[in-house]
């Protein structure tokens, strides 16, 4: 079943459909995978900016999160209705992996279709006759041409150029995906706070996940390499779109967090204004003393003098 659903609903549609470009394209691959790199793109974009807006939004309240977590982590219950009433979903969460999750068939699934459409050997000509649909002409469409630039799109590039694009893009796209991480932990550092996770693990993977394709892609086809290339790209521009979308709510957000400080700030003051209060009363009272004692000396001498007379 999962071989019939790999094979039916995934590599035979994408070498079907990246040879139809090929064809209508002027037997250009590069051309035929740039359009094929945005047709995918433009199928996941609603996921896409879903899960960019809701990372960009949880990323946001890690302040309040984390305040709601310390005050009633002994109370999943009312944790879960702070949560609530900040706007905030757990689940959401999860799903920020889910657009790359859906890519990477799609990388697996175009490894293979390079090896079928752009190998010369035997073995991958039977393949590919067996995978083309009967709509397709292969024998106007064969040999197709592997060579773009100094590159066998088949091949690794042997000048590494296309492993530091990929490096390169998918750091950009990474950080427009993570938007003020180091201020925020700045500003936790002035204030005597415990880092926060999340935005460590932000920054973590912001290195890290661009390092680790960058270094796989020096075993990919040049073809798969140009695909991924493409795809940060058009990731960076959409990434670009979002964070200015979501400029006003995020001014907005800034607004609240600096209320609702000012307001703890103003209750902390006046809660140590109430504490100094009680040491007061002493002063009134040595002054009331005072007061007394000079009235009894004037009562005092009053007397004298009368008695004097």
């Amino acid at each position: 079943m999962l071989s019939f659903l790999w094979n039916e609903v995934i590599l035979n549609p994408m070498v079907n459909g990246l040879l139809w470009l090929y064809d209508i394209l002027g037997n250009n691959f590069v051309l035929a995978l740039t359009v094929f790199t945005v047709i995918v793109r433009v199928v996941t974009l609603p996921l896409n900016i879903r899960q960019q807006k809701s990372m960009l939004k949880t990323q946001e309240m890690q302040p309040q999160i984390k305040a709601i977590q310390e005050k009633h982590r002994d109370n999943p219950q009312k944790m879960q209705e702070e949560f609530q009433k900040i706007g905030y979903n757990p689940a959401e969460a999860l799903s920020g992996c889910l657009p790359l999750v859906i890519q990477m068939p799609i990388l697996f699934g175009l490894y293979r279709v390079i090896f079928f459409v752009l190998g010369s050997t035997p073995q991958a000509l039977f393949e590919l006759t067996e995978r083309a649909y009967d709509a397709i002409n292969l024998s106007a469409l064969l040999p197709v041409d592997n060579r773009f630039l100094w590159i066998n799109l088949s091949q690794p590039d042997p000048f590494y150029v296309l492993p530091i694009l990929i490096f390169v893009t998918m750091f950009l796209q990474q950080k427009l995906l993570t938007p003020a991480a180091q201020t925020q932990q700045k500003n936790n550092a002035k204030k005597g706070q415990q880092p926060d996770p999340m935005g460590q693990m932000n920054q973590t993977m912001l290195y890290t996940m661009p390092i680790m394709f960058g270094f796989l892609s020096l075993q990919f086809p040049s073809g798969l390499s140009i695909y991924w290339v493409l795809s940060n790209l058009i990731g960076i521009f959409q990434g670009y779109y979002v964070r200015q979308a979501m400029a006003p709510h995020r001014e907005a957000s800034q607004a609240r967090r600096e209320a609702i400080e000012q307001k703890v700030l103003a209750s902390e003051s006046s809660e140590s204004s109430e504490k100094k209060e009680p040491g007061k009363p002493a002063p009134l009272k040595s002054a009331n003393g005072a007061d007394a004692q000079s009235s009894g000396k004037r009562r005092t001498s009053k007397r004298k003098r009368k008695a004097r007379r």
